[in-house]
Formats: C-alpha cells, structure tokens, sequence
C-alpha cells in the first residue's frame, strides 16, 4: 500500500516528521517497508529574488541580478517575457539537472557567458520544473519567504512516500482513512476527511431493494449467483469531462497513480481514500438502460479497458446492461461503457463483491488491479453509502452537472458483528502486565470498537464493520497490545504450570527421527512439498504458487533431489539433508482429497566426514553408509521392532527396509542432474504413517531399540551464543618435537594454560615422522590463534606469549622447538 505523507496530514495534523510516522506505524499498527521521498529532483532549486533587470541590446534576453540568500547577488541570463524586479522566482544553479517530465528533461545547467553576460543558473518556469503546464514565462511565486529558502520547503510539492506491508487479515488499511484512522487513535488526536470545494452538495437518501431496483430510469439488477453483497448506484446528468486540477494530479501522482481525467479521477481518488474502489459509465452507452450483476455466460467477451478483447469464464461476476457485460466485476470496466471527452451523463457504481469470486475471474483473465486487489481481500459493504456519496459530490465538483434522483441500494445492509466479551484479568495474564479497563475501552474506542460494561466486570466489545478479523477475546488482546506498545510490557517469564496435555505422537516420533539423524550429522531441510509433476499419479493443487510447481509430491527424495542439484549448481557437492514431511497419492475418482502420509528422506552425497591431515582423502558415502543410516532411522521411528535390510526386488533400489517383516521404506542409489565431478547420491525413505502409538511412546528408547541412558540429549544441550569479533587476529604457528610416549593432548593442556585468555583457538595441523627428526620423537604443529575483545593486539605481547609458551613446555615437558 503507498501512502502520502501529506495526504494522511489532511486527514490527521501530524507533528512527526515521515521517518518517525514510519516508525510509529511500524510499532504499532503494520511494517513500513520503504520511505520515499518524491520529488528529490528539485532539492537544488531555491526561491530567488530579482533585486536589478537590464535589457541586453538587440535580443529578447535580460541580464538579472538575483538574491538566493547568498553573501553575493547572482548573475542570471533570462529569455522570459516577465521578469519583474523585486518579484520570487524558482532559480536553478549551475549544476543542477533539471527535473524529468519537464520541457528539459536531464538537462545539466552550466555556467556560460551569453552576449557578454555571465549565467550561473536559471529563473525557471512551472514546466521546467515538471509542476504544470505553463511555459510561458517564469513562475512568479505568491509567496512570503526568505531568498535562498529550498522550493520543496517554500510549497507543498515535496511529498513522501510511505510503502507499507499490508497482511491479508487487515483490509481496512488499503486506504489513507484506514491507515490515518490508525494514526490518530495512536497519538490521540483527530481525524477528519479533507475537505474540498463542494463536499458539503446534498445527496438524497438511497432507496434500498433486496436485488432489483432502479435510479433516475436505469434497472438494476443482482443475480443470485453473483454473490454480491452490495450494490449501489447513481446517475449524475450534465458533465463535463477535462482534466483534473493540479492538487488531484498531484494526490494521485504521490500513490503511484496516473491522472486521466477528472471523472476517473474522481473514482481513483475516493479508492485511494477510502479503500472503496468505484467506477463510472457513460450512461449514454448503456443499452435498456439498464445494470446486472451476473454470473458470465459461456463464450462471451469483452474489451477491457486496456484495450484486450478477453473470453469470459462462467465463473467469472460480470456488470452487463441489457445486451452483454460492460465490466469484470472487481477488476475493470469494459471499453464499450468508458468515460470520454464526449461523455455528459454518467452512471456511477459502488459495490462490495464476493472475494472468491472476483479471485476467479482475476485469475482466470491473468489480470490485476488495485480495485481487484482489495475486494479479494474483502472491501467493508458498511463503506458504500460514505463512498457513494463522497465519489458523487467530488464528481460534480470537478466536471459539473447534478445527481439526478436517489441513489439505489441492492443487497441490504451488512449484518452487525457479534460482541466479544474482554476481561481485564485475561489481558493482564496474557500480556503480563495490568491494563485498567479504563485504558483498554480508550485504545479500542479510538479504532471503531464499541465498548461497554458486560456480565462479571468483562466488557462488551462490538468490532467495527470493517474490522472482520476480529471474532474472538483473544484478537481484541492483541490490538490491546499493539496500541499500548509491545514495549510497554514486561519481557520477564511469568508464572505458569505446566500443561496436562502429552504432545501429539507424530510430534514426538518426529522429534526422536531428528535427534536421530542430528546426532548422524545430517542438516534437516524444510522444502515445500511442490513438484513439477505430472497429470497421472499426481495431485494437483488448485491454486499453485507457480505453474512450474502446481502438484504434490509422492517422495520425499524427489523434494531433496531438487535441493541437491541446487547445491551442485552452486559448486557444493558435499550434502547431508534430510527431511521430515507428507507425501500425497490421489484417491480414487470422485474423492477430493488425496491421501496423506508422512515420511522421512535422507539424502546424502560428498564426504563422509570432514577433511583432516592425517587423511589423503577424505573418504565418500557409499552405499554401505546410505544402509547404516536407513537402519539407524528405522531404530528411532520404530523402538522396540525387529529392523532388517534386504536386497530389493525392485532393479532401482538397493535395499527395502523390512520392520517387524513388513516394507516400510527403500535405500536406493539417485539420479541427479549432476555435473561430471559429483560424487554418487544415495537416498532413504521410510514411512512413518505406521508407527504404532506404543512405540511413539517408548520411554527412553535409543536409535537402536535399547534403553537410553538418563541425561540430556544432544537435541537438549545448551548453544552458547556470542558477538562476531570486531578486532582483528593474530597467528602464528608452533612445530614442536614430542616424545613418542607423550601424548598430544597434554601439550595441548600446558600451551593453553600459558596463553592465557586471549587465546581463540588451537589446532593441530601436521604430524610428522622421519628425516630431521630424532628417533622416538615427533614433530606436531599447532596454529594458535590469539585475540583481544576490544584492541588490536602488538607485537611484542604476541612475542612475548610465544615466548612463555616454549620456555613452559620445555621446562615441565621436555618440550622444544622444531629447528629444521
């Protein structure tokens, strides 16, 4: 959603500048994800003042003598008709690069001499500057500034752009009255729609039909199946269609938005504002007239706006007149009823459509607008009447004519959410501190909430009609919070106990498969389980992400398979994953939903373990590890079970995994999109679907059937987590000649005793024997590595560590260092 700074300025009297509105809405209410500031393009230009003005002989051209609030008068060249001493001008100094959309766009102003005048800039025009049409001469400014103020502070023209990340849940603020609404009931002031010339133009009252009714001569119909929850319209006689004044063009330029003309305008403008998307047709163009709201029928077509003739789905919700569809209803209007030039009479819809549906015909059509995007969110059917009437008047107050008769109303009004009661004490347990009933009635009346005293001290909460996410107490909890400020809470554990309900079996199996496997040194990967599939022996979603992942996978190997290649497309080719997740086989024809099982897959490829000197080569999985490991997650899932592995039947694996002489699962070699240097890849896939409840349950049983003994798991042991060092290292290394007979790790112990605190890290990296070396000694080198928290260490305090570790070692080891 983008908002206008100053738009919501209307609505609210702000004393934050944008960065902090940003970071208020960012605490409070939904994450502000960018901050724009538009027209950065004129932070250069300045207002000037004209203090002396000379013809240059024989041109059109005046040399100007000009205040930007400098220690010096600026020497100008000016070619406009209208310059006037003592009179503000916007001036743009040599350097500056003029605005895009102006009459010279990307044009980089230099200092030039012209006709024996010097011009260090430019007196500039409302459309050099790309701030309206008028090209005639210099733009004077109406103004009471000093010379040398910045343009963007001495006129409203500098606005900002706030982005802001709207959930689902919160359609209420797709809109600045939503977002503004919010705003004030955060810092407690008030909130007023702008005002413009003519809001205040009497509208009459609607006249409310079930699904059939009329307005000035037009029929309007809803169809059953159309599934529209309200449908009003108005006609407005007598227009006249132009372009939109500067202060629209510039609202809607602020969002993103282009200007077309001031009907349509109009219509974007009440969208942006209120959330309530509206559209109006050419009266003129309507046949009967008359308006429906329908289901489409097979085969027909319409020419959208955009000028793309498109072939109707039967699901689709069509507006149609008497002859065919004028407009994909939630999405856009058709060519055949636009507004014109030639328009004069107008016929003006508001409406809240299913949102199901109009995510059918979105999607069906590959379409997307901002009137689609927020009725398949859910547009508040409370809001129409407000919008109707606030749509009409900016009509007539920017094209002219009148609204003819009283606006019709189709589908009724919207039904009253149902209270929710909100005790004070569940608020304090939940959020951990006491909030008076006092202050939470304040915070939720200044959203919309109804609030009033209930039964036993609880109060009586009604949500607005546009707050349909609220249902139950524990959402009104969290909009206590999140207006009082999460900060505001305490962030210590409070007192509990501890529940009575075991954890759901799959749970814990699937926690026992994991510890499992961790303690293999297997990373755990949680992928989607969408594949490219095919028609047969797949499920395919209904709406999938992406068409080139629309079914449900059968194996889990195939998931990992995909994350291999991706590793092996990035130069990795030593993978340890496995995953814990469902498979999906369709049922028989006529039943909807497949059938679900859950799995394990392990999938591993590379070395086995990690490399180390005293190995040429670090060894690679084999088929004998990818065995050892379907047995050891064979164990885990099924304590207590006879476990076995035997050669398969089927030619593409290498074992089946046989539980209580039963297959649950296969070993077998994968077939991956590899490159020539990758090593084989080996996968696992066991069932889960039929551990009994006695073995999920199975106290203490280990990886291989037998009892665990009591103590904490690897799962269980405590991370310690620190800060990334910001001070640089220091290294050096130690070749040490050792008696054969003592053993490394008690060198080890003495050089980290004498190092001292300040060592990082000690690594043995090389042993060697032989040539140089004594008879019953060897010579082991170690990499100690040293670094102090705060400071770069010096040298001498490195020099002098290594020195008292070798004087150590010799002294109570009989250690020395290695000369040769």
């Amino acid at each position: 959603m983008n908002v206008s700074y100053e738009w919501l300025r209307s609505f609210v009297a702000l004393d934050e500048t944008p960065a902090q509105l940003r970071d208020l809405i960012t605490a409070h209410t939904a994450t502000v994800e960018e901050l724009h500031a538009l027209r950065e393009d004129l932070a250069s230009i300045v207002v000037g003042r004209v203090v002396e003005s000379q013809a240059i002989p024989e041109t059109k051209l005046t040399a100007n003598r000009v205040d930007v609030g400098a220690a010096e008068l600026v020497e100008v060249v000016c070619g406009a008709p209208n310059v006037t001493v003592g009179k503000l001008y916007p001036f743009a100094p040599s350097g500056t690069v003029m605005p895009e959309g102006g009459n010279k766009p990307g044009l980089k102003l230099e200092k030039r001499k012209i006709r024996g005048f010097m011009s260090n800039g430019m007196l500039c025009s409302a459309r050099e500057l790309a701030l309206g049409a008028d090209a005639d001469g210099i733009w004077e400014l109406d103004l009471d500034v000093a010379p040398g103020t910045p343009l963007l502070q001495a006129i409203p023209v500098g606005d900002t752009q706030l982005v802001i990340d709207v959930l689902a849940n919160r359609p209420d603020l797709l809109s600045h009255l939503g977002i503004a609404r919010e705003v004030a009931a955060i810092t407690g002031r008030g909130m007023a729609l702008p005002r413009f010339e003519g809001d205040g133009l009497p509208v009459p009252a609607p006249v409310a039909a079930p699904s059939d009714g009329s307005t000035a001569g037009v029929r309007v119909r809803l169809e059953a199946g159309a599934r529209c929850r309200r449908y009003m319209g108005v006609v407005i006689r007598g227009i006249t269609v132009g372009p939109s004044p500067e202060w629209l063009r510039h609202r809607l330029a602020a969002v993103g938005a282009r200007s077309i003309n001031n009907v349509v305008d109009a219509t974007n403008y009440v969208l942006w504002e209120m959330g309530q998307p509206t559209h109006a047709f050419d009266l003129a163009k309507l046949a009967g007239p008359e308006v429906m709201v329908r289901l489409a029928r097979e085969g027909e077509a319409i020419t959208t706006l955009d000028g793309t003739a498109r072939t109707l789905d039967a699901r689709a919700v069509v507006i149609a007149d008497a002859k065919a569809p004028i407009a994909i209803a939630g999405v856009m209007g058709g060519r055949d009823s636009e507004v014109t030039e030639a328009t004069t009479d107008l016929f003006l819809e508001v409406a809240s459509f299913d949102p199901a549906l109009t995510r059918v015909s979105r999607r069906a059509l590959g379409l997307s607008t901002d009137a689609s995007y927020r009725f398949e969110r859910g547009v508040d059917p409370a809001l129409a009447p407000g919008a109707l009437e606030r749509c009409a008047r900016l009509i007539v107050a920017l094209a002219g004519g009148r609204i003819d008769g009283a606006p019709v109303d189709l589908g009724g009004e919207p039904a009253t959410p149902a209270p929710v009661a909100l005790r004070a004490a569940r608020v304090a347990r939940v959020l951990g501190g006491e909030v008076s009933a006092g202050e939470i009635g304040r915070l939720l009346q200044g959203i919309g909430f109804a609030v009033e005293p209930g039964p036993d001290g609880a109060l009586r909460v009604t949500p607005p009609s546009w707050r349909s996410d609220v249902t139950a107490e524990i959402d009104l909890i969290e909009e206590v919070a999140r207006l009082r400020g999460y900060d505001s809470f305490p962030d210590t554990l409070q007192p509990g106990r501890p529940s009575a309900v075991p954890d759901a079996p799959m749970w814990t199996l699937a926690a026992r498969v994991r510890d499992a496997l961790v303690g293999e040194g297997l990373l755990e990967a949680r992928p989607l389980p969408f594949v490219s599939g095919a028609e047969e022996g797949f499920v395919r979603v209904a709406n999938p992400l992406a068409e080139n992942e629309a079914y449900l996978r059968t194996e889990v190997l195939d998931t990992l398979a995909r994350r291999a290649e991706h590793n092996l497309a990035h130069m990795q080719g030593n993978v340890r994953l496995f995953e814990v997740g469902a498979v999906f086989t369709p049922r028989a024809s006529g039943e909807a939903m497949p059938d679900e099982e859950l799995r394990v897959g392990i999938l591993v490829m590379g070395d086995r373990e990690p490399v180390h000197f005293t190995q040429p080569q670090s060894p690679v999985y084999d088929e004998w590890d990818a065995k050892w490991l379907g047995e050891v997650v064979a164990r885990a899932a099924y304590p207590g079970a006879r476990v076995a592995l035997e050669p398969s039947a089927d030619p593409e694996a290498l074992w089946e995994i046989l539980v209580g002489g039963e297959g649950r699962g296969v070993v077998r070699r994968l077939v991956l999109d590899a490159p020539v240097w990758a090593a084989p890849a080996f996968g696992v896939e066991l069932s889960l679907s039929a551990v009994t409840s006695a073995q999920v349950a199975a106290p203490g049983a280990n990886a291989h059937g037998g009892t665990a003994a009591v103590g904490p798991s690897p799962a269980a042991r405590t991370t310690r987590y620190r800060p990334l060092p910001t001070t640089p290292a220091a290294e050096f290394d130690l070749a040490l000649l050792v008696r054969d007979d003592l053993p490394a790790a008690e060198v080890e112990r003495v050089i980290r005793r004498t190092a001292g605190e300040l060592l990082e890290s000690l690594v043995l990296f090389d042993r060697y024997q032989g040539k140089g070396v004594d008879e019953g000694y060897r010579s082991l080198a170690w990499r100690l590595t040293f670094r102090h928290p705060e400071r770069t260490l010096r040298d001498k305090e490195i020099e002098g560590r290594r020195a008292k570790i070798l004087s150590t070692l010799q002294s109570e080891l009989d250690v020395r260092p290695r000369t040769s």
